[in-house]
């Protein structure tokens, strides 16, 4: 496991690699302050911050790093004020800790928030897909109700001949379909 630990106070990190302890392989590198050019260089499994209290800076870093190169990110603060435990999530931070860094804890809080992060991130592709498969289905449709009204088709004949064109080109057929609304589009003068 290569952990990161981000934290300027040299005993307080010292508390992570002690908790752990014997987890192998281990290689914990800690650094004072986010670079997210070294983060990505050593490219850990798991991001851990830990600070008296959350700042913006610090927050903005792990949100524009998250955007990029997402990765696991445990932040464990002395303190907190309203709100800094909603932005640390919106940034990213997989589990949030106050007031709770003992060598005990940061195994199993570690192993949750990487198991988080995971699932987070199939979440996410999971709806990105969903996204992508209605925008293809919405762009069918309208390249049916195109085929039916100009060629006097049904929605299942517009269809047929849809797939037909998708089989022929080798392309799927939602590309197809966005094809032949940007050429009707084209002969209607939609484009210059």
């Amino acid at each position: 496991m290569r952990v990161l630990v981000i934290d300027p106070d040299p005993a307080r990190a010292a508390l992570v690699a002690e908790g752990l302890a014997g987890v192998q392989p281990l290689e914990v590198r800690r650094a004072a302050v986010f670079d997210e050019r070294e983060a990505a260089d050593f490219a850990p499994d798991v991001v851990v911050v830990a600070a008296d209290s959350p700042d913006r800076d610090t927050l903005e870093s792990l949100r524009e790093a998250g955007q990029h190169n997402p990765r696991p990110v445990v932040m464990f603060v002395d303190r907190s004020e309203p709100g800094l435990a909603e932005q640390a999530v919106r940034a990213g931070v997989a589990a949030y800790v106050v007031d709770g860094l003992t060598p005990s804890r940061v195994r199993s809080i570690l192993d949750v928030a990487i198991s988080r992060f995971a699932l987070t991130q199939q979440l996410r592709g999971d709806l990105a897909k969903a996204k992508a498969d209605l925008e293809s289905r919405k762009i069918v449709e309208r390249a049916k109700g195109l085929l039916m009204k100009e060629r006097g088709l049904d929605e299942d004949g517009a269809y047929r001949l849809l797939r037909k064109l998708a089989m022929d080109r080798g392309k799927p057929i939602g590309t197809v379909a966005a094809d032949l609304l940007a050429f009707a589009g084209v002969l209607k003068g939609d484009a210059s």
